[in-house]
C-alpha cells in the first residue's frame, strides 16, 4: 500500500540556481534556465555529492566535519515566502541569488513547514524529497550586505520561519524555469509526544 499521498497542491518553478563555490563571506547563486538533477544533486554544486561534511545542523548528533549522508543537495524556497521575508525587511524584492537559493517554488502555502519527508515531483518523474527547514544563517546575510549593508542585518530576523526546506533527490531527471511540481505527502499522523520530545 503507498505509504505517500499525492495532493492537490502543485508549485510552478520560477526560479533555479546553482552555488558555484562557498567562501567565507559569500553564497551568491548562478540563475540558471533548466538544471540536471543525478542521486549526488547537480553536478559542480557546492552542495552537491551522496555524502558530505556534518555541520552546526547536526551538531548534537555528530561532531562537525564527520563524514554523512548528504540530504542537504538543494535548497528549496517559496515565492510567497520571499515576498513576505522582503516585507519584513521593508525593501522591495529579494533576489533568490543572494540566499543560495536552488529552487524556488510559487503555489504552496506554508511551504517552510512541509512534512519532511514529503515529496516534490516534477513532469518527467524527477524527485525531491524535502530534509527539513533551513534555517536562517549567516552567509545569505554577509551575501545580501555585500548589495545593501542595512538590508544584510535585517535578512535574519525577517527570515525566521519562512528559509524554505533542505531536499535531496531521490530521482534524477531535469528541472526547468515553468515546470510544475506536485506535492505529495507521507499519509501518517503527527507523533503524540513530539511536544514532550521538544520540550
Amino acid at each position: 500500500m503507498p505509504a505517500l499521498k499525492p495532493t492537490r497542491f502543485e508549485a510552478r518553478i520560477t526560479w533555479l540556481g546553482r552555488v558555484p563555490h562557498r567562501d567565507a563571506d559569500e553564497i551568491e547563486t548562478l540563475a540558471l534556465n533548466e538544471m540536471a538533477l543525478e542521486f549526488g544533486g547537480m553536478a559542480g554544486e557546492v552542495h552537491a555529492g551522496r555524502t558530505r561534511p556534518s555541520c552546526s545542523r547536526v551538531l548534537s548528533q555528530h561532531p562537525r566535519n564527520t563524514e554523512i549522508a548528504n540530504v542537504r543537495q538543494l535548497s528549496l524556497l517559496s515565492a510567497e515566502e520571499l515576498a513576505l521575508i522582503a516585507q519584513r525587511m521593508e525593501t522591495d524584492r529579494l533576489d533568490p541569488a543572494w540566499l543560495g537559493a536552488s529552487v524556488v517554488l510559487d503555489g504552496i502555502p506554508d511551504f517552510t513547514h512541509l512534512p519532511p519527508s514529503s515529496r516534490l515531483q516534477g513532469p518527467d518523474g524527477v524527485t525531491l524529497v524535502v530534509d527539513m527547514e533551513n534555517r536562517p544563517c549567516q552567509l545569505p546575510a554577509k551575501t545580501i550586505a555585500q548589495h545593501d549593508r542595512d538590508l544584510g542585518r535585517r535578512f535574519k530576523p525577517a527570515a525566521e520561519g519562512l528559509r524554505g526546506v533542505t531536499a535531496w533527490v531521490e530521482r534524477p531527471g531535469k528541472l526547468r524555469l515553468g515546470d510544475t511540481m506536485r506535492l505529495h505527502v507521507p499519509d501518517q499522523r503527527a507523533w503524540d509526544y513530539l511536544a514532550e520530545a521538544r520540550a
